[in-house]
């Protein structure tokens, strides 16, 4: 049924879903809660918003004193210019990619399921690195009760499957139906990667966040389901190195998801991941200076296309943010120094200089 979702109510999901501290993600619930319309077909949404805030404010708090030991979240902070999932079956060498991609003493044996909890670890691209979780296997009669409090943060996921394996495809439907049971999706469209069609550069096939989200109907759709735009990976193609094996796979799959064949092995393929994640995630790369100093470039902040200076600033600081009167920018679209207010756009590769009160 039509809810009449409010321009208000958008937003405050739109900053929940890009919150990352507790207390910004409590706060984003909160205005959620403030703004959802008040009628018998938002009372299920509004009943999760609740039980959200009521789990946040509590792992704010911290345990009780005297109570027992609260049961770990395994949510893993994000750090980096986004948290990216890795997902498979067993033994599709999940971790062997993890321990290459990113120097992490992440466990590996030959028997299934030994990743356990969430290994984090960092993976380097140009000036800027990814945070990649190694997350334990999933299989017909297993996936671990905790996944979505472990994807929740996460912009991004890996399907990472053994090409060798006769059970490929069954592995990969499987895991998309236990996944959809947790409300959680692996999704086919990324922002910034076209279909491999011949299309101009502007023609992009899927739309930013930021548009996609102006051009949404005024159903409510639940704010807590997890898409991650995914990219498959086909490990292990040392052991069968077939050209048209991935390509077979998307066919028996019957998904177009972005592929490429890799093997921890040799090393094949593992050079593009960062790339395909650049361009996919629209990483929007923005280096800060001091007044009178040169430009600190070896250590950007990152945001999205359509997100703004302030944006940015509340990354610097929460206090920089609040104090906030002009910036100075230089960079595409603008000439040296140009002073700019709290809503203009960054671009990759900007330099911002923040003035406050």
């Amino acid at each position: 049924m039509p809810t009449n979702v409010t321009p208000e109510y958008r937003k405050a999901e739109q900053a929940f879903r890009q919150a990352r501290e507790p207390r910004e993600r409590l706060e984003c619930l909160r205005e959620m809660l403030r703004t959802i319309p008040k009628h018998k077909g938002t009372e299920h949404v509004q009943a999760d918003i609740k039980t959200r805030i009521k789990q946040l404010t509590e792992q704010i708090a911290g345990p009780k004193k005297g109570g027992g030991r609260s049961a770990p979240s395994y949510s893993v902070p994000p750090a980096g210019a986004a948290q990216v999932a890795l997902i498979g079956p067993p033994n599709s060498g999940k971790s062997s990619l993890h321990v290459k991609l990113t120097g992490s003493h992440a466990e590996i044996a030959p028997g299934p399921f030994t990743t356990q909890v969430p290994m984090p670890g960092m993976l380097p691209h140009k000036d800027i690195q990814f945070q990649l979780i190694d997350l334990p296997p999933i299989s017909a009669q297993f996936i671990e009760p905790w996944f979505p409090n472990a994807l929740a943060r996460a912009e991004a996921a890996l399907l990472i499957v053994d090409v060798n394996d006769a059970a490929c495809v069954e592995h990969v439907q499987i895991i998309r139906e236990r996944l959809a049971e947790k409300k959680i999706a692996l999704d086919e469209q990324w922002p910034g990667l076209n279909d491999g069609t011949e299309q101009p550069a502007t023609d992009k096939r899927h739309k930013s966040w930021e548009r996609a989200a102006e051009e949404e109907d005024d159903e409510l759709k639940d704010p807590f389901r997890i898409e991650l735009p995914t990219l498959l990976v086909a490990n292990k193609c040392d052991l069968d190195p077939e050209p048209d094996e991935v390509k077979v796979l998307e066919e028996l799959l019957g998904v177009q998801f972005p592929a490429l064949s890799t093997s921890a092995a040799t090393g094949q393929g593992l050079d593009r991941i960062g790339s395909l994640l650049f361009e996919g995630l629209q990483v929007v790369r923005v280096y800060t200076k001091a007044p009178n100093r040169p430009p600190e470039m070896d250590r950007p902040f990152t945001v999205r296309p359509g997100q703004t200076v302030l944006d940015m600033a509340r990354l610097v600081h929460k206090d920089i943010a609040a104090g906030f009167r002009f910036a100075r920018i230089w960079g595409s679209g603008v000439f040296d120094g140009q002073q700019v207010g709290p809503d203009h756009e960054v671009a990759d590769g900007d330099i911002v200089e923040l003035h406050t009160q």
